[in-house]
């Protein structure tokens, strides 16, 4: 879900809303995924853009109202890494991965298009009291840190 150009909290309570639904239907979706949309390089001219409280209220609604889909994601490229960690407080249990090169969200001024090191997106995860865990896109285990 692209959240923060202009909808409101109401569209994205109904979106989830439906996409529960939506779940107790299919029970196909392993991962729910709240995108921040990205300031620069657009034509939407946006100047009104969540706080890191509302991008974490978002998370904390989302884990409350997808209590059916298993994963929410805090899309670290979009969220920024610092916020994505402390969203796993909020209820994300995914941060996706390093990333070795990402171009789509950096041209719109997320600040991710050099990835992250390995090393380093493992020792931000324990560093915040969490075990980071490799997985495959399907959420098995592959290893633990």
């Amino acid at each position: 879900m692209l959240f923060g150009h202009i909808e409101s909290r109401a569209h994205r309570i109904d979106h989830m809303l439906r996409l529960r639904d939506l779940q107790d239907e299919t029970g196909g979706f392993n991962c729910f995924i709240p995108l921040v949309y990205q300031r620069e390089n657009n034509y939407l001219k946006v100047t009104d853009f969540p706080t890191g409280q509302e991008i974490l209220k978002t998370m904390a609604v989302s884990r409350i109202v997808l209590d059916n889909i298993p994963h929410i994601k805090a899309y670290w490229v979009t969220a920024t890494i610092n916020l994505a960690l402390i969203a796993q407080e909020y209820g994300a249990n995914d941060l996706d991965g390093t990333i070795e090169k990402e171009s789509i969200q950096a041209a719109a001024g997320a600040g991710s298009s050099h990835g992250m090191a390995l090393e380093e997106f493992v020792h931000l995860i324990k560093d915040s009291g969490f075990t980071p865990v490799e997985r495959d896109s399907l959420y098995n285990e592959l290893k633990v840190w």
